[in-house]
């Protein structure tokens, strides 16, 4: 541990980093069956490339902690397998873009076992991969694709927004009988936030009521929650008052907590950084509108990224993402101001 990161965590704080490392490595302690695949993730090709593993195949053994071929295919094949002989294999793909070559293995296998086998056959296997615009990575590099998995019977789909939360949901991640995709921001890994309770499970499919507010409720998952927080604030000193639900889970999602936000303030806007068009955003609004409707003081709003592909040009990657300030026109929107 770095100088940095141990005065942090003696502070009480830890980075996104710190807090899914924190998880693996107790996971791992908790359960032997815990083992990891992925590619570089092992200490003698450095720890991962975002250092998220890096002491774990050390401590655990290469055994356990296990670098692979640049094969995305073969990492989730080899976690199929893995699980159905009776692990609970932790596969990182290493940028979520990348999850389109083993498409086949998760969604035809992965997330269909249980099914076809009437219950017998669990896989028990998660994915750890990471993405985010806003780095200048390129369109191969930084989609937010989690609306394809949440479609998916059979997938959990989850996005931290805080340190606390990312080490939670990904030990209920690992602990889950179900496959999980576990969606880590490329952007916010230096963030800090308070540091969990070693060993505490988020379960999987609840939602937080991050902020509790009277006058409009913010709707989302990962980076925009933090967003959401500033605007909230901002709007605070002028009179107005949000309420924010990070759902954490997409899939399966905490629909009542939602509805029990909305159906107080009568206003509502969803945000996620994807793009707006058949996003996740619009199964939110819809299952708003479908029990609220005649609730409702203003219509739903969504907040979102434009239907392109994630620009390299730093100034056309600017105009592709969201920004908090759509997030506060939209919440000033729902109020007629």
């Amino acid at each position: 541990m770095t100088t940095a990161a141990a005065s942090a965590d003696k502070a009480g704080v830890i980075t996104f980093t710190e807090a899914f490392s924190r998880a693996l490595h107790d996971a791992m302690e908790m359960d032997p069956t815990v083992i990891m695949l992925g590619e570089d993730i092992a200490d003698e090709e450095g720890g991962g490339i975002f250092k998220v593993t890096k002491g774990l195949s050390t401590k655990f053994g290469g055994h356990r902690v296990r670098t692979t071929p640049i094969s995305e295919q073969a990492i989730i094949g080899a976690a199929i397998g893995a699980s159905l002989a009776g692990m609970r294999p932790v596969a990182e793909i290493m940028l979520m873009n990348f999850i389109t070559v083993p498409m086949d293995q998760i969604v035809n296998h992965a997330a269909k076992l249980r099914f076809m086998s009437g219950g017998q056959t669990h896989v028990p296997i998660t994915i750890r991969t990471r993405t985010g615009a806003g780095a200048g990575t390129g369109g191969q590099h930084s989609d937010m694709l989690e609306a394809w998995f949440a479609h998916v019977a059979g997938m959990k789909v989850v996005v931290p927004s805080t340190p606390a939360d990312a080490y939670g949901l990904l030990l209920g991640c690992i602990f889950d009988d179900d496959p999980c995709l576990f969606i880590e921001d490329q952007l916010t890994r230096a963030q800090t936030g308070p540091a969990p309770v070693k060993g505490e499970i988020i379960k999987l499919g609840k939602a937080h009521v991050a902020r509790v507010g009277t006058d409009v409720s913010i709707v989302g998952y990962g980076r925009p929650i933090r967003d959401a927080h500033v605007i909230a604030e901002k709007l605070a000193a002028e009179g107005i008052s949000v309420e924010i639900v990070d759902l954490r889970t997409v899939s399966p999602m905490d629909t009542e907590t939602v509805l029990e936000s909305v159906a107080k303030t009568g206003r509502a806007v969803v945000v996620h950084e994807a793009p707006k068009s058949f996003g996740c955003g619009a199964e939110i609004v819809a299952r708003i509108q479908e029990a609220l409707y005649g609730q409702l003081k203003a219509p739903v709003l969504r907040v979102a990224s434009r239907d392109v592909t994630v620009p390299f040009s730093r100034v056309l990657e600017a105009e592709y993402l969201y920004k908090a300030a759509d997030i506060e026109a939209a919440v000033r929107k729902t109020l007629g101001r």
